[in-house]
């Protein structure tokens, strides 16, 4: 089986190509794919080469974790039947090639037990891996206690909405979010979205960035209250530092947040599928896999655009 595939041939080139799919074996399924998303943090860092170390990395790659398709064949005892809709978060589908993330394709094959079965017919549904990084963040993936619910929020792109919108369906005090961007500051939901100068706040208990500046510390720990934490999750190619006195003074906690799990994908589908999480309103772009070069570039260039999709139908 072949299908056509996004590659990145090195840094900043890309084409389209025809690539083998790897043979199905029992419990997988073939999945013909309707949309994909490009990812403007890990996938930025691929296109531009700056990804550090990372396991399965390498060029020529197959990018692509926000998958939405239909089954189209399945192999040995599956759950799942020919016709019914999934997201797929990345997949190893190809031969050839590095799958790094593997998504970004028109055919995957790929484990049923990968997949998680969506109601909707939209593209919103690539946005499930946002809204599930998003929901460990705060939840730390059910390791442990709930962290404080976020009542500063440092970026107003997907993450930040997503986070903004997570905390007022679950009922918490209506966060502030920073932007910069004159562009971005519009299509709040219920929290306020203010210029960093126009905030003269310094008691923030918990903030968390999603902006993936280097130096948010440096601009953050200043407005926390006393004893208060700074979640980092945004994904950051450059170290980070941070002022050890305004630190100390305020007795700060600093937290990174890892890798969404399966356990938080589900939750958020759940969420979705009741109507208790939007997803609606954060897809702004559309283009098909022959203008690839230019969904790219837009993507991560435009700062118009919130989320690019690929839509492979064609």
């Amino acid at each position: 089986m072949k299908a056509s595939a996004i590659v990145f041939q090195s840094p900043c080139e890309l084409n389209v190509r025809s690539l083998d799919l790897r043979a199905m074996a029992d419990g997988d399924l073939e999945v013909e794919v309707d949309y994909s998303g490009i990812s403007t943090g890990t996938e930025r860092l691929l296109w531009d080469g700056s990804m550090p170390p990372f396991p399965g990395m390498g060029y020529p790659l197959v990018p692509g974790y926000e998958t939405v398709g239909r089954v189209v064949r399945t192999q040995g005892a599956c759950q799942l039947a020919v016709g019914e809709r999934v997201f797929v978060p990345g997949s190893y589908s190809f031969e050839g090639v590095h799958n790094l993330f593997g998504g970004a394709g028109s055919r995957l094959v790929v484990p049923e037990s990968r997949v998680v079965k969506v109601q909707t017919e939209s593209p919103d549904a690539v946005l499930l891996a946002l809204a599930a990084t998003a929901y460990h963040t705060v939840t730390f993936g059910g390791t442990r206690d709930p962290g404080t619910p976020p009542d500063l929020i440092v970026g107003h792109g997907v993450m930040g909405r997503l986070l903004a919108r997570l905390t007022v369906a679950a009922g918490g005090p209506a966060p502030v979010v920073w932007e910069t961007q004159a562009q971005r500051q519009g299509g709040a939901r219920g929290y306020e979205v203010l210029h960093p100068d126009d905030d003269e706040r310094k008691n923030y208990r918990a903030i968390y960035d999603v902006s993936g500046d280097a130096k948010i510390l440096h601009k953050v720990i200043p407005r926390l209250d006393k004893g208060g934490e700074v979640v980092l999750a945004g994904f950051y190619h450059q170290d980070i530092s941070f002022a050890y006195a305004p630190a100390f003074m305020r007795e700060a906690s600093i937290r990174v947040a890892a890798e969404w799990k399966r356990a938080d994908l589900l939750a958020v589908t759940e969420l979705v599928d009741t109507g208790r999480l939007s997803l609606d309103g954060l897809i702004t772009h559309t283009h098909t896999p022959a203008q690839a070069r230019d969904a790219y570039e837009v993507a991560f260039g435009d700062p118009h655009c919130l989320k690019m999709v690929l839509d492979w139908r064609s």
